[in-house]
């Protein structure tokens, strides 16, 4: 099995070094551009683009046989053709409201600019936005949706006007030209660049009706892409006598960008849990090896993923709510792992797997909420030392947390089902919540005091009752609660299985109510929009079913284990 996962990992980085190699007609992805402070490949700045005004990372034109367009054949359009661009349904509006002021249909997702920003509500709607902000309130989902719209319409603007795409370092390095900027042989082989990739679209478009080859335009344009980038580092090494270093790193955020590790490893997830499921409901002896190789190598995909942003952004990859759910989810399935070969309970390895499987799915499915997008360092966080020693310790802690959620609902299943009958099982999952939650409480209590010391280097006070601290105090305190309970056997094992799910509570407000809900304190770098009707239900549907669990013991007057 060691051999068969050696194999695997070494064809998977082999795959990966290959891959580094742009395809032909695409060294465009690769190239260095400035936005949002920090350097990324045109691919990353064209999937974010897209995504912000069109609501996905690829475009499909109306029609059934139309197929999808990738961000970065598209976006660099704008430039060449906006007036084009501005009579095609390219806008996302989602939120009804909206559509009902603006006389839009209901029914549709996407919008034509001219519908939108020539719209005669579009100015009435932009100012009751600026009024809104200027009374320093929190935006409602209302108001957000406006936000994004208010986005769209600036960064399709500034794009088609070239004033978005900053190609060129300037002399100092640390502000770079825009394409509207450059002079002399920049501007000379852009325009080439840009008459080379408007060949190849040309070129697609003709393929893809008359089945002509578009090899000789996709050589064109990289090799433009290549003059150009040849010129830059030249003139870099003359203004500053520095070399630039940018495309390696940009061809492997490109790597990252199309092979989304993240995915392959919740489906290896997925896989593992399914296989798990049913060797446990056929109380099968043997399975359990191809099981472990599945999570196993989910886990090493997981782990590769995270080396990926590390070098990417050159920080712990734990700054937003995005990276947190992601390294949470990882803590999940390493302390299941651990508990699993202590305890030998199936039960402790599954509940991991789909936890790490579900926050993974999430994380991976709402990125107007989580948004996956690496982005700089806000100025109070940029010291690595207590991202590591703080951040991480205190999320790290939520995954343990998040692995006693997960058997304290499959404890509940069982005493749902039949509590006799399931009696050895129960215990072990009382006992794995327990577990759980020691592991929880030993990182949770040095990360508040590692942040208190930060916030003291920070802000001049170790301690301020802002809600972010008060809510993670909160959050220990009901943990410890629980374990001290237990520990004088005030809490049995149906306590314990309830405990694991209802404190969890405590953690999603500490996690993402002060952020995403609360909106307020000092620590307004992880504040965010969003989810907030899902996360409701979510809370809603595990108090129900909390509450079923608990009336339906108690009507059919079962032993209480």
């Amino acid at each position: 099995m060691i051999r068969l996962l050696s194999a695997i990992i070494l064809l998977v980085v082999s795959v990966s070094f290959q891959s580094l190699q742009a395809a032909e007609g695409e060294a465009l992805r690769s190239l260095p551009v400035q936005d949002a402070g920090r350097i990324k490949p045109y691919d990353s700045f064209a999937r974010e683009t897209l995504e912000l005004i069109y609501g996905k990372q690829s475009f499909k034109r109306e029609g059934d046989g139309a197929r999808k367009e990738p961000a970065y054949l598209i976006v660099l359009s704008f430039v060449l053709a906006p007036e084009s661009w501005i009579k095609i349904p390219l806008f996302e509006v989602t939120h009804l409201d909206v559509k009902t002021q603006m006389g839009l249909p209901a029914d549709k997702k996407h919008f034509t600019g001219t519908e939108l920003f020539e719209n005669p509500q579009f100015k009435n709607l932009m100012q009751e936005l600026a009024d809104k902000r200027a009374s320093k309130e929190k935006l409602t989902p209302y108001f957000q949706a406006l936000q994004r719209l208010e986005n769209q319409m600036f960064t399709f603007r500034e794009m088609s006007a070239g004033r978005l795409l900053k190609v060129v370092p300037a002399t100092d390095r640390d502000s770079w030209l825009s394409i509207s900027e450059l002079t002399g042989k920049h501007q000379e082989l852009f325009i080439n660049l840009s008459q080379a990739y408007a060949k190849r679209l040309g070129e697609i478009a003709t393929n893809q009706v008359e089945g002509k080859s578009e090899v000789a335009a996709a050589k064109l344009l990289d090799q433009a892409v290549l003059d150009f980038q040849n010129s830059v580092a030249e003139s870099v090494a003359t203004n500053s006598g520095h070399s630039i270093v940018y495309p390696g790193k940009t061809a492997a955020e490109v790597f990252y960008n199309d092979v989304h590790p993240f995915r392959w490893a919740y489906i290896l997830y997925l896989t593992a849990a399914l296989i798990l499921l049913f060797i446990w409901i056929r109380g099968m002896s043997s399975g359990m090896t191809f099981v472990w190789a599945l999570s196993i190598l989910g886990f090493v995909i997981h782990t590769v993923g995270f080396a990926y942003r590390i070098y990417l952004a050159e920080r712990p990859p734990v700054t937003n709510m995005y990276e947190t759910v992601v390294w949470m989810s990882w803590g999940a399935v390493l302390f299941a792992m651990i508990l699993e070969k202590i305890y030998r309970f199936k039960s402790l390895l599954l509940s991991g797997i789909l936890v790490g499987l579900i926050s993974m799915i999430i994380a991976d499915s709402a990125p107007a909420v989580l948004d996956p997008s690496i982005q700089p360092l806000e100025a109070v966080l940029r010291s690595n030392y207590w991202l590591i020693v703080h951040v991480m310790t205190i999320t790290i802690s939520y995954s343990a947390f998040a692995l006693s959620w997960g058997l304290g609902n499959m404890g509940l299943v069982y005493y749902l089902v039949d509590e006799n009958k399931y009696h050895s099982e129960i215990q072990k999952i009382a006992t794995g919540v327990y577990r759980s939650m020691q592991i929880g409480v030993s990182f949770l209590a040095p990360g508040i005091i590692l942040g208190g010391v930060w916030a003291d280097y920070s802000w001049g006070r170790f301690w301020g009752w802002d809600p972010k601290e008060t809510w993670a105090l909160i959050a220990l305190m009901g943990y410890i609660v629980v374990l001290h309970a237990r520990l004088v056997n005030w809490v049995q094992n149906f306590g314990m299985v309830i405990s694991g799910v209802v404190t969890f509570s405590l953690v999603i407000m500490a996690w993402y109510g002060v952020n995403f809900v609360l909106g307020a304190g000092l620590h307004s770098y992880g504040f965010g929009a969003g989810g907030v009707e899902y996360v409701s239900t979510f809370f809603a549907l595990q108090v129900l079913f909390v509450l079923y669990v608990v009336l339906s013991r108690k009507i059919s007057g079962r032993k209480k284990v």
